[in-house]
């Protein structure tokens, strides 16, 4: 993939910006699934026979302008990586003319909810409802998955001391959910956001090879049980909750349980500094605290430059094969750098899963991969 038009769009304000491609050294797209989406532009920057320096003084390159990075592949389709806003400039003026640069960085829409500490109150709303108008109120589109618990405000009110970032982020842990902002949409759900896997990654596996490299890790001191307890306000008694089994299907077919020694009991923990208005909300809490812990198996890689033919992104899933049989299966995707040079593209992952072996149920086809440009 070359940093030309076609292979690569950047558009600042709603526009193409096609003249910046030829001095465009350097692009970095950083997509986590606990962190806002982040881009860096890097820029050759050059003095003009007038002692002016092209770029500096642009209006479209200010912060605060909107920008979007897209990539293309050979079928003509074009995948976007990220949308945001311009949050920081730097130019770097080097003694050698020829080494100075124009670093442009910026993140997604989620930038917009975290300018402002508040204290405010929510009565009589589910978290689901505080999450949709507070994410409306941005212009996003609310993807919002419902949660139970009504907070009436004669047992408990929902206060926010934060910005609305960073509150949404603990209402949705609390739920067992993640709050992150794509695009035009903002989120309020579960995760994996899409339980369909991604174009298979594979080793060593002929024509169909897409891994650079690939490493895992088995974590023996990760997974273990989760409880809470916590003083009922009105009946003063002591109320318990915790989680011992996972919430979702597991991606293998041997847990962490199964890989114990006989006799060897899970290990144990207690929530603490976290309140709850009751038993719903600790159990929730206790389920996410638990389902994060039982990510034991770890792993990163690169793909090839020219070979995976997709943008691999977080908060969902991904086949990998070729890597053995304890170690090939379906994966949760949590990071993806993107990262394009004229040498290529390439995209550096982190995957983690909550057991070992196929199930299966995979799929280990290629997935049918556009080819890329």
């Amino acid at each position: 993939m070359d940093l030309t038009r076609g292979s690569l769009v950047i558009e600042i304000g709603g526009r193409e910006a096609d003249d910046l491609y030829a001095d465009l050294t350097r692009l970095e797209v950083e997509l986590a699934d606990d962190a806002p989406a982040t881009f860096r532009l890097s820029l050759a920057l050059y003095r003009g026979r007038d002692g002016a320096w092209p770029y500096l003084d642009e209006e479209r390159l200010r912060v605060w302008s909107r920008v979007a990075v897209s990539v293309g592949f050979a079928d003509g389709g074009h995948e976007e990586l990220v949308s945001g806003y311009v949050t920081r400039v730097r130019p770097w003026f080097d003694a050698d003319e020829a080494r100075c640069t124009l670093e442009v960085e910026g993140m997604d829409g989620s930038v917009l909810m975290d300018r402002e500490e508040k204290l405010k109150d929510w009565p009589n709303k589910k978290d689901s409802d505080i999450a949709r108008e507070i994410l409306g109120s941005y212009g996003f589109a609310a993807r919002v998955e419902e949660t139970l618990v009504v907070h009436d405000e004669a047992l408990s009110t929902v206060i926010q001391r934060e910005t609305d970032h960073q509150f949404l982020k603990r209402l949705a842990q609390r739920n067992s959910f993640s709050c992150w902002v794509e695009g035009s949409i903002g989120h309020f759900r579960p995760l994996p956001a899409d339980p369909v896997p991604q174009p298979t990654l594979a080793a060593h596996f002929g024509a169909e090879t897409s891994l650079a490299s690939f490493t895992a890790t088995v974590d023996a001191l990760r997974p273990a049980e989760v409880g809470m307890f916590q003083v009922d306000r009105f009946g003063k008694e002591v109320i318990a909750a915790g989680a011992q089994t996972p919430a979702r299907q597991p991606l293998g077919r041997m847990g962490a349980a199964a890989l114990l020694p006989r006799g060897m009991d899970p290990g144990r923990v207690y929530v603490a500094k976290n309140a709850a208005t009751g038993l719903p909300e600790m159990a929730a809490l206790c389920q996410g605290v638990f389902d994060e812990g039982g990510w034991f198996v770890s792993g990163e890689g690169e793909t090839l430059p020219a070979a995976y033919g997709h943008v691999l992104r977080p908060r969902g899933l991904v086949t990998v094969k070729g890597v053995g049989e304890s170690y090939s299966g379906v994966y949760y995707v949590s990071y993806v750098r993107h990262t394009l040079t004229a040498a290529g593209y390439t995209q550096f992952f982190r995957v983690r899963r909550d057991a070992l072996f196929p199930t299966g149920a995979e799929d280990f086809s290629s997935g049918g991969a556009p080819e890329l440009l």
